[in-house]
């Protein structure tokens, strides 16, 4: 997988370098690439904004310094024998559509993705309708706030794209238990010691029945998302759900309807 990300900070995303994901590029497994939007400028004073039509507060990026940008990273992407690819522009904005699980397993399966780090009061509208005719255009948020800029969101983004590719995480096997994997959060988990400052393990765990093990960790699931995140739980697909599942859950006050979970009472 190839990765464009342009900002007026470039090293902002040096963060990038480090753990997992730094050595899936060292690797080879992901072709990451860090673009300063102010090598797009053509003034001496090498400006990317400028004050916004109509009036109000704040700076607006400039349109040209990012069509250059982007139509660079484009090019490179298509020579990198993407065989024309259309890449996706992924632009983080309080204004798109909320960042998951779901996105982050479908982003992943792309060829070329391109991040478009905004900053103050956001890009030129006519940068994202431009875009649309080379690229896949996406605004993304992660969550119903405002940062000061894309590059959070984007560190937070890559990593979660980025560990789906195949090869990055060593083990395949701890993806498919993580939380919002199934749509549920994830079971608690235990390591050495098992009494820890009068704080045992669950005797369950130390048992060495897999199959009580692994239902009493759906259990936990079930549970832990009812408290935390009962939202999850009012929209889980109700045909995943087993017998010892719905038992669980009327043990929780929960009743199973044909197309919902509901509270009962």
């Amino acid at each position: 997988m190839r990765i464009d990300v342009v900002s007026i900070f470039p090293e902002y995303l040096a963060a990038l370098d480090l753990s997992l994901i730094g050595k899936a590029r060292q690797d080879g497994l992901l072709d990451l690439n860090v673009h300063d939007l102010r090598d797009f400028t053509t003034d001496r004073h090498r400006t990317v904004d400028d004050t916004p039509y109509g009036g109000g507060a704040g700076m607006v990026m400039k349109a040209e310094p990012w069509a250059q940008a982007l139509a660079s990273v484009a090019e490179a992407g298509n020579s990198g024998g993407d065989g024309g690819t259309r890449p996706v522009l992924i632009v983080p904005s309080p204004a798109g559509a909320v960042f998951t699980q779901t996105m982050a397993y479908e982003l992943a399966e792309e060829k070329h993705l391109v991040f478009a780090c905004g900053r103050y009061e956001g890009i030129d509208e006519r940068v994202l309708e431009w875009s649309g005719e080379r690229f896949d255009v996406r605004p993304v948020s992660l969550g119903d706030y405002v940062l000061n800029g894309g590059e959070v969101a984007v560190l937070a983004m890559v990593e979660a794209i980025g560990r789906l590719v195949p090869g990055v995480v060593g083990n395949p096997e701890s993806l498919v238990e993580e939380s919002h994997s199934d749509g549920l959060l994830e079971y608690p988990v235990y390591t050495k010691p098992s009494s820890w400052r009068d704080r045992n393990v669950p005797d369950i765990l130390l048992s060495g029945n897999h199959g009580k093990i692994a239902q009493w960790r759906r259990e936990q699931q079930l549970q832990r998302t009812a408290v935390r995140r009962p939202d999850l739980l009012e929209k889980f697909d109700v045909s995943q759900l087993t017998k010892a599942d719905k038992a669980a859950l009327a043990a929780m006050g929960y009743d199973v309807m044909k197309d919902r979970i509901q509270l009962r009472g």
